[in-house]
């Protein structure tokens, strides 16, 4: 039986005290920090940017899984790498033409590389990418292939 990871996401935290909010999740059993990082274009919100990665990996030695939900993310790949993420997770559909790239750019810090998609989009669209990342993770993804 694979295990099952448990990556709270930051966003609710209480930004004013983020080390006492990261040091509730050690507490508690978190596997990895979920960073949500959002540009207000490729979605509404904005949320986190590189320095405060940079600031969290300071504080703990918990996996930080950042979730660029943003436009043209390889401009941004090499400042949360270099930040200290671990995981980097980009949406395929700001990145449809240079998935492979990505991937490559990723991994050439030496980070694991995460793939999201929107609900919309079918999962067949990614299929392909799905084992690569299940073996460079060493876990099992569960997905739905109703839409696709």
């Amino acid at each position: 039986m694979n295990k099952i990871i448990i990556a709270p996401s930051i966003l609710s935290s209480d930004f004013a005290n983020l080390e006492s909010e990261i040091k509730k999740l050690e507490r508690n059993g978190a596997d990895w920090v979920h960073v949500d990082v959002m540009d207000g274009h490729f979605v509404p919100n904005l949320t986190i940017g590189a320095p405060v990665v940079k600031a969290l990996r300071r504080v703990t030695n918990i996996p930080l899984d950042v979730h660029l939900m943003i436009e043209n993310p390889e401009k941004y790949i090499k400042d949360f790498a270099l930040a200290g993420s671990d995981i980097i997770t980009f949406h395929y559909e700001a990145a449809k033409n240079n998935v492979d790239d990505l991937i490559d750019m990723i991994r050439s810090y030496g980070k694991q590389v995460g793939i999201s998609i929107k609900p919309k989009t079918k999962v067949s669209e990614i299929e392909k990418y799905i084992k690569e990342l299940e073996k460079q993770l060493g876990i099992q993804l569960f997905y739905k292939k109703a839409n696709g």
